[in-house]
Parts: structure tokens; sequence; C-alpha cells
């Protein structure tokens, strides 16, 4: 049996260990030798506090990793199904935005209890676990959606800069690259500098949405109504499609691999208690966080509701459109304004932790070390070349159509991140006495049919379309 507290080496399959419980025999499940650890430039580095410290003190030492998930909640790829939410069908869909949630609050979950345990992330397990072919096959599936989420958070930040300074969309474009000299300075300061600066983008675009709730006067009893799911949801066939467009946007494929990883920066004690605790915080972590992220995608849903539904612009969806009415609309001078500066927050925060992500996988899948500015660059441009292609050969329509093109491509993905995670989470022989109970098993299953079910059938219903 393979678990972090008994074992700190995968071995080749064939090679016997001793265990406590009898002979030698073969450790089962991992393929490939042990490589060196995730994220290794700052594995461990946080230090956790001592055996007398409170339930405070303890929360705020693991508070952080959950924050960098979350802003994958609520960047820019999100806006546009939650407005289109808003403005046709008015407050109806925050059941699916809430949902949606609790499914991503599942199986970060399990992403993070994953790295804890095994001390491995999702893209080192697939690669201990499966063969060669099938780990490459899942590296390039895994590179795609990570440059179709960057292409979301790449065209959401120049959609920003141009709204707010007029700056045309290339040079937008070519300005989010700037993102990777900051995470290596960050970086080179700890791990924490950058969890702080995530923390500060998320703190604005909360304040921001709130401010465009009050400012849109919400119907209040409406909005509690719109909490309780409702049989519409499924009968109408057009509130249908947006609602799996709501629900296929939220759970993103790299956060798997991202919170599977960033979990191990904290110096975890490699005790079946130490482990437990550890589980415990980054659960509560990431639980706090993601409700933050229901709160921002719950606001661009109510202040498009509020702001649009009923008074003639209910076929609002684009987010540059969006921004200009909002101000006139709402008669809130300052409403377009912060609209913009959350977005521009959501896409430079998101794209920050899009870039770990590429890190992560990369080293997870290939155990390729190369320099930190090198792997960087290649996964920012990834996402930047194609970006700056569209924008300067069409422009603010070519970008919004590519940024609908990449949550597409990012429901295909979906399902070869979220299976592998339930497996191994699953699997006793890795997880030992910390495997999936047989009731979070089932509802991992359930949760992750459901989504891969209605990611398939909203990409079915984008290209029939």
């Amino acid at each position: 049996m393979f678990n972090h507290s008994n074992c700190h080496a995968l071995l080749p399959v064939d090679i016997p260990v001793s265990t406590p419980a009898g002979p030698a025999r073969p450790e089962p499940g991992w393929r490939h030798a042990r490589s060196s650890n995730s994220l290794s430039e700052v594995h461990g580095s946080i230090v956790m506090p001592g055996a007398g410290a409170t339930f405070w003190q303890r929360f705020r030492a693991y508070w952080g990793p959950g924050l960098l998930v979350a802003v994958g909640y609520m960047d820019p790829g999100n806006w546009a199904t939650d407005l289109a939410g808003g403005a046709r069908f008015g407050y109806t869909l925050l059941s699916v935005v809430l949902i949606s949630n609790l499914f991503a609050m599942l199986l970060q979950h399990l992403a993070a209890k994953l790295g804890i345990v095994t001390g491995r992330d999702l893209a080192q397990a697939c690669r201990d676990h499966y063969s060669r072919p099938v780990a490459i096959s899942l590296w390039v599936l895994c590179e795609i959606a990570i440059a179709a989420c960057d292409l979301a958070e790449v065209i959401g930040s120049a959609i920003a800069l141009n709204l707010l300074f007029g700056l045309p969309l290339p040079w937008g474009v070519a300005f989010t690259t700037l993102d990777v000299l900051l995470v290596l300075l960050l970086q080179n300061k700890g791990f924490k500098v950058i969890e702080s600066l995530v923390a500060g983008l998320i703190f604005l675009i909360f304040v921001c949405f709130l401010y465009e709730i009050l400012a849109s006067h919400p119907n209040w009893l409406g909005l509690a109504r719109g909490l309780v799911p409702q049989r519409a949801v499924v009968t109408n066939p057009a509130m249908l499609y947006v609602a799996i467009g709501i629900l296929g946007a939220t759970v993103m494929p790299h956060n798997l691999y991202l919170h599977s990883s960033i979990v191990q920066v904290r110096q975890i004690e490699p005790t079946e208690a130490g482990q437990r605790q550890a589980i415990r915080f980054a659960t509560i972590d990431s639980t706090v966080a993601l409700f933050l992220a229901f709160f921002v995608n719950a606001a661009i849903l109510v202040t498009a509701a509020a702001a649009f539904h009923g008074k003639g612009h209910e076929d609002v969806a684009d987010i540059a459109d969006a921004h200009k009415l909002l101000t006139p609309v709402l008669g809130a001078g300052a409403a377009s304004v912060v609209f913009a500066i959350a977005l521009l927050a959501s896409g430079q925060s998101s794209t920050l932790t899009g870039t770990l992500a590429g890190q992560i996988v990369m080293e997870g899948f290939l155990n390729l070390r190369l320099k930190p500015w090198v792997r960087r660059l290649i996964t920012r441009l990834v996402a930047v070349v194609p970006a700056l292609v569209v924008a300067v050969l069409y422009g603010e329509k070519g970008t919004g159509q590519l940024l609908i093109f990449s949550q597409v491509v990012l429901s295909l993905q979906l399902s070869f991140a979220v299976v592998p995670l339930v497996l191994f989470t699953s699997d006793k022989l890795k997880m030992g006495v910390f495997v999936n109970k047989p009731w979070v098993r089932l509802l991992a299953w359930a949760v992750a049919g459901l989504i891969i079910g209605l990611n398939i059938f909203l990409l079915w219903q984008t290209v029939a379309g």
C-alpha cells in the first residue's frame, strides 16, 4: 500500500519493498521512479505552527492555496455565461451558480487530498500510474486546456485595458506577457508573496462587485428565490443551455493540477495525524475561497439581471457591451469603470495561477526541468500568440469569438482531469487510510459524470449551433 506516511519514494513496479505487515512485495500502482518534488523551488518552504498553536493560527498558516484556486472560478471565461444568464433570465440561474460551486468544492478537496497524502501532484500521479503513451496524451490535452484557459485570461485582460485606457487590443495582449516576469520576481521572494498578491486582487474584485450590486438595486426577494433550484431551469431549453454553460465553465481542469501541487508548499508532517490536519485545513481554505468565487460569479449575474433583464437589454452577453451599458442603464457614473477594473484584476490574477499551472503540468507529466523563465515564457506564448493574431486580424469581434472557443476546449479536456483524480483518490493502494469513503466515492463519480455529460452536451450544442 502506498501512502506518504510509510513510503517517501515511488519505486518502479517490480522493485520489492518491505512492509511492516509482512515480507517484501512489489509496490503496485506507480510505474516510474520518483522524481523531484512538485514546484521543487518552493516545496515545503512555508513552516507550520507548532503543537501549541490555536485553530486560527493554523488556519492563517494554511490560508492561501485556496485563493490561487478560486481565481480560476472567477476568470474572464466565466463572465460571459454569468452575464448572459442574468440578462436573459433574471435571478433564476443563481441556483446553478451555487450548485456549480458546491461541485467545485468537492473536486478541489479531492485534489488537495491527493497532493497531501501521496506527495504527488495530479500530473505526476498520472505519469506514475499510466503508460508513457497515455501520459503523453494526457499531457498534450492538458497543455491545450491550459492554453485555452490562458487565452480567456489574456483576452479578458486585454479587453479591460482597452476599456480603461483605450489601449489597442494587440498591445493589451502583448502587455499580459509581463506576468511571467512578475511571477519570477515574486516567487524568489517567497510563495506567500504570490498568495498575498492574489488575495489583494480578489479583494479588489470583491469590493468592485459589492459596489455593482448596491448600485444596481436588485430585487432582494427575487435574488433569494433565485438561489432555490426551479423547474424552469430544466424545462426551458434556452435556460437549460445557458445553465449548462455556467456549469461547464465552472470547474477548470488546470485548477485540479494546480491545487494538488501548491498544497505541498506547506511543510506537512509525514504522519497520519499531520496529513489529517493538512487535509482539514486545506479543505477549509479552498471552501472559504470558493465561497468568495461564488459571490463574484453571483454578483455578475445579479448585476446583469438588475441592469438588463426586463429593460430591453436581454441580449447582452458580450463583456464590452455590458461595460458600455452599465453606466447609462444604472445611472451610476462609476459602474462601467469599476466593472472594467474588476475585469482587469480577474484577468491578471488568473494569468498568475495559469502560469504556475503550466509549470506544474510540464514538470509533472514530462519530468522536464527547464529554467523557470524559459518554461513560463513558453507557457505564456502558447496563449498569447493566437490571441495576438486574432486581435490584429479581427479585432474585438474576433477576440470575443475566441473567448467562447476557449471555453469549448476547456469543456473537452475536463473529463481527462476529473476521472483520474476520482480514480486515484478512490484507490486504497495509493491513498491508504485516506481513500475516499464509499459515500464520497459515489458522490464524486456522480458529480464527475454530471459535469462530463453536461459539458459534452454543451459542446454538441455549440458545434450544432
